[in-house]
């Protein structure tokens, strides 16, 4: 990855643009929360841009070793839905943009953190054909798949390319669900949604909010272009099908606060929980995958008090 000095300064105008405290206290009551407009029109059609040659088969670098489970949509794949992990690492023209300071500053302000890293950043492309069965993403929140993060303020941004609305899929919320108590749940949180039974995701929701006696309010996240959702690590999210006649294009753009690191999950068969992650970033000094790895896992947003180093 191509590596700059990182300048924290936003213009007067983004400043204009952060979330103000009532925006802050509704991100912690109800897990979500809709952006102002933080990317151009033209940041967000160069994107667009630079997503499709990316589809073409450019690459600025690859991943020295393939992670074990890692989504990455290949054209042989057909016309389903598709997922590709390390966009921001693998391509240039997408990671200059989804690196903005702005955005990070943004999620900095909803997390109540000093310090935001990116996580993962995954490109996303939900093509307009209402039957098929890959479009459709059940219930799940996050975490389950952070298992080895330390951190409960990960956050992630939904970044379309394009006015968003309801009948292309978009992402939807289960208002207030990252305050719910979890019902004990077995290993099988840890997998991905895709490696999971929809009905079972759908079972495990509902009992969930039993569980706290909540009501299960789903909230259709409507962007604007240049606009983004934001969403807590243990909020309850899905989309369904794209009827709107065109793709669905957008990424998801997950970060770190300054403070997650790695940790020990043992799992009940005495595993350790992972991430993809763990095979690819360097090691801490006790031999831990970190985190904060630059090549991987940049910098986006750091309060100036902290600067220096």
């Amino acid at each position: 990855m191509t590596t700059t000095e990182f300048d924290p300064t936003l213009t007067a105008e983004e400043e204009a643009l952060l979330p103000s405290d009532d925006d802050v206290r509704f991100y912690a009551e109800h897990g979500w929360y809709l952006s102002k407009k933080l990317l151009t029109d033209a940041e967000v059609d160069a994107l667009a841009a630079a997503a499709e040659r990316y589809y073409a088969g450019e690459r600025d670098r690859r991943l020295p070793v393939r992670p074990p489970k890692l989504a990455y949509w290949e054209p042989a794949q057909g016309p389903v839905q598709r997922h590709n992990d390390y966009v921001h690492h693998e391509h240039d023209g997408l990671g200059a943009i989804l690196r903005k300071p702005l955005i990070g500053a943004v999620a900095a302000r909803l997390a109540r953190a000093e310090e935001i890293r990116v996580f993962q950043a995954t490109l996303i492309h939900k093509p307009p054909r209402s039957g098929e069965p890959t479009n459709i993403v059940p219930w799940h929140f996050d975490k389950h798949y952070w298992a080895s993060s330390s951190s409960e303020k990960m956050l992630t941004a939904f970044i379309p390319f394009h006015d968003c609305g309801e009948e292309m899929g978009t992402i939807t919320m289960v208002d207030g669900s990252h305050r719910w108590r979890e019902v004990g749940a077995d290993d099988t949180v840890v997998r991905h949604f895709a490696e999971r039974d929809r009905d079972q995701l759908e079972q495990m929701l509902a009992r969930n909010a039993a569980h706290n006696g909540a009501e299960i309010r789903k909230v259709p996240m409507v962007i604007p272009k240049g606009h983004m959702s934001f969403h807590h690590c243990r909020t309850y999210h899905g989309s369904g099908a794209n009827v709107s006649g065109r793709p669905r294009q957008a990424v998801s753009l997950h970060l770190q606060d300054g403070d997650n690191a790695w940790r020990e999950f043992r799992l009940s068969d005495g595993t350790l929980a992972s991430y993809n992650h763990d095979v690819l970033v360097r090691r801490t000094h006790d031999g831990r995958p970190d985190y904060a790895d630059p090549e991987y896992c940049p910098v986006i947003w750091r309060h100036r008090a902290q600067q220096g180093g």
